[in-house]
Parts: C-alpha cells; structure tokens; sequence
C-alpha cells in the first residue's frame, strides 16, 4: 500500500498492477454478501445482557401499548442542537434551465436547541428553538405542556432520555416549592434507557424536521422559529399518528441477546 494513503484510498498510478485493481471484476464472495467495507455509520450499539436496559426497554414499551387516554396522554420529547448559518454572498434563484445555486462558503452565527413534544395517537406535535438548552429552559417548557397544551390532563405520561436536566429536580430549580410540587404531581416520567434513544418517537419526529424545515441555512433564531411554526402548522393539520408496532413480545423474542440469562 503506498506510504501515507489508506487502503480504500484509489492511486493515480499507471502501473500495471493499480490498473489490474481497480478494473477486476469483484468476487463471487463480495458479491453475496453485498459487503461494503469503505462505509461504516454512527449507531447506538445497545449493552448486552443487561438488566437495566432490558428493564427501561419494556417499561417503555409498556407505556406505547396503552390506549389513547385524553386525561392521561403520552408525549414523547426529545430535543436537538442546531447551528445557525448566514450566507456570505446572495444566493442566485432557480431559473428555467438552472438549479438554485447557493455559495459554498457560509458564516456560523451561532447554536440554538430545538424541543420536540408529540403525542403519537393524538397526532399532535409542537417544536420551539430556545437560545439554550438549561434546566430552566426545560422545565420552562415542561410548564407550558401542562398548563397551555394540556390543561384538563390529570397527568401527563412523559417518555424521554435520562439528559441531566430531564427531571423533576429542574422544576424545583425554575419555581418556588409549592409550584414546583404540583407540576411534578401531574408528571409521570419514564426513561428510554441508555444506547436506546430509537425508543423515543420524538426522535422520529425530529428526523423528519430535519429532512422536511431543516434542510437549509437559517441564520437567526426569529427566522427559525418562524420556520418550525409553519412546519408544525402543516403537520398538526394532517394529524399524522404514529402507530407503534414493536412490542414486548418481540423485544423478547428479537432482542433476547438484551437480556440477562437468568
């Protein structure tokens, strides 16, 4: 291999053998398996045999097969970075003949998060960007699910990640005592468990976002906003419910390697 380039890495060399390299046919093996070894993806590789993991999974689980309860709905949230961009020189429009052309150069403006809260059988989702991603911040947030969006709830069923400011210790943080103990009265939270964010349907819903309102430079938190709104508008409108198929069953079944071998 030559010195200083990798082995996946095509060399410009007219030798015979480069040639004979790059210009084989693959070989039946290859073919079969259908093995790309130049490609290699970011995933949440779960614990194995564990106990606690096993234990969130089918607690969460649990909570996606109930039915749908006005006075006790289950939101998911979940929350995400986002970094915001300007453009150095105009963008050109798309005109017939030619594509939208957009500079490759850009200024970063800074970060923002962005919180998404959805009810899944409801078909109901409300996104915000906040400058920052604090505790206030989230149980500022936590107050407007139970008072604004969900006022007549008796309890609001909660599934999220174990971030640390995801708790009810931030309510006491951002309130005084008494409000505090009566937001967290109305909580019920449950926990996705570590390397088990795919348990969160809000991180669904992020991923659409991202590929529906994300999929451009927004340089400012306004114009984000502004943007999100819209998104959740339109989608609010067509009340797309999510329909969890996975259940503890197959967890059971699919996922045994999860498990402690008791």
């Amino acid at each position: 291999m030559p010195g200083g380039r990798c082995g996946c890495w095509k060399s410009t060399s007219n030798s015979p053998r480069t040639s004979r390299i790059w210009t084989t046919r693959p070989s039946v093996g290859f073919e079969k398996t259908e093995l790309r070894p130049h490609l290699r993806k970011c995933w949440n590789i779960p614990p194995r045999a564990n106990a606690e993991f096993a234990a969130r999974l089918e607690d969460v689980l649990a909570v996606y097969a109930r039915p749908h309860d006005p006075a006790r709905p289950v939101v998911c949230m979940d929350e995400k970075p986002f970094q915001f961009l300007g453009e150095v020189r105009d963008p050109l429009p798309a005109r017939p003949g030619r594509d939208a052309r957009q500079d490759s150069e850009y200024v970063r403006c800074g970060t923002c998060s962005i919180f998404v809260w959805a009810e899944p059988l409801r078909g109901w989702r409300r996104v915000h960007a906040l400058a920052r991603r604090t505790k206030l911040d989230w149980a500022g947030q936590v107050k407007q699910l139970l008072t604004v969006d969900y006022p007549d709830a008796e309890t609001g069923v909660l599934v999220m990640d174990n971030l640390n400011t995801h708790g009810i210790a931030s309510l006491y943080e951002a309130f005084e005592p008494g409000e505090a103990f009566n937001l967290a009265q109305r909580l019920e939270i449950h926990h996705t468990p570590k390397h088990g964010s795919w348990l969160n349907i809000a991180e669904i819903e992020l991923s659409a976002l991202s590929r529906q309102c994300l999929d451009r430079r927004i340089s400012d938190l306004d114009t984000l906003n502004t943007e999100l709104a819209a998104w959740q508008h339109a989608i609010n409108t067509e009340q797309r419910q999510v329909r969890w198929q996975f259940t503890t069953d197959d967890a059971r079944t699919r996922l045994r390697q999860l498990y402690p071998k008791g």
